[in-house]
């Protein structure tokens, strides 16, 4: 689903560790205002396709572009910069446990050498953003519920007001409540923002909610990208199996016998 003066542009893509081909071949193309949700089985390289894209992992072959350059032939210089376009969250939050919440959201701010307190100010701002009381920015991760884990990492995500957000399974592991609750954050964020978004996620009730878009990725390659509305109905048979969740289909799951 090829879009006109795309920001985002992989080509090709292709990474192996070994003799393991983790992308063979990744063709896929992302719009400004693009909510795009990757799925795919565990292992397939979603969380990998993000990385090649910031290049924190460097892609064997193809092209990566973004706004039209070739993100390998950045300077280092160019390549921070590039960077600081980009929040991202982790699927387990990703959160460090020896620092307080407020020095977690702060973390970029901390490191170019931002006055503390000028610091916290912005990382209990940002904790506002996503619902959290000033009281959260003074306790240590351990003391949070997964729910405002999820939030923290988000509020750091954003903490920069980035145009571009990777979010890693951003509801795993929570409630429908709550689900529902970081589903509508997210929107909500990224419209106080006007971000371009690229989702993982294996919870077909958030994707129907936080995506425009849905690319499906298996055996190294995108092999559906298409409307979220047509996702159901998308005449591709990996496709429905991933998304009825059945048993029965073209994707064999290695199960061990014990």
């Amino acid at each position: 689903m090829l879009k006109q003066n795309p920001l985002i542009t992989l080509a090709n893509v292709a990474k192996s560790f070994g003799a393991v081909r983790a992308l063979d071949g990744v063709d896929l193309s992302i719009a400004t205002g693009d909510s795009l949700v990757l799925i795919g089985g565990s292992g397939s390289g979603k969380t990998l396709m993000l990385k090649c894209i910031m290049g924190l992992i460097k892609h064997d072959s193809g092209t990566i572009q973004v706004d039209g350059n070739d993100i390998t032939t950045l300077s280092v210089a160019e390549h921070d910069a590039f960077l600081n376009r980009f929040g991202m969250t982790f699927q387990k939050s990703g959160l460090f446990d020896s620092m307080l919440t407020w020095e977690n959201v702060a973390f970029q701010f901390l490191q170019t050498g931002m006055d503390r307190s000028q610091a916290k100010e912005r990382a209990i701002a940002k904790l506002a953003a996503v619902g959290l009381e000033a009281a959260t920015a003074d306790l240590y991760p351990n003391e949070l519920s997964g729910g405002m884990k999820k939030r923290v990492g988000l509020a750091r995500a954003i903490a920069t007001d980035p145009t571009i957000l990777f979010l890693d399974e951003p509801t795993a592991g929570l409630d429908p409540i709550m689900t529902n609750v970081i589903n509508q954050l997210i929107l909500k964020v990224v419209d106080d923002l006007g971000a371009t978004v690229v989702s993982i996620t294996s919870d077909m009730s958030s994707l129907k909610i936080i995506s425009n878009r849905v690319a499906m990725i298996h055996g190294g390659r995108i092999i559906w990208d298409g409307l979220t509305s047509n996702v159901e109905d998308s005449g591709n048979p990996y496709v429905d199996q991933f998304v009825h969740s059945r048993a029965e289909g073209p994707i064999k799951m290695a199960v061990r016998a014990f």
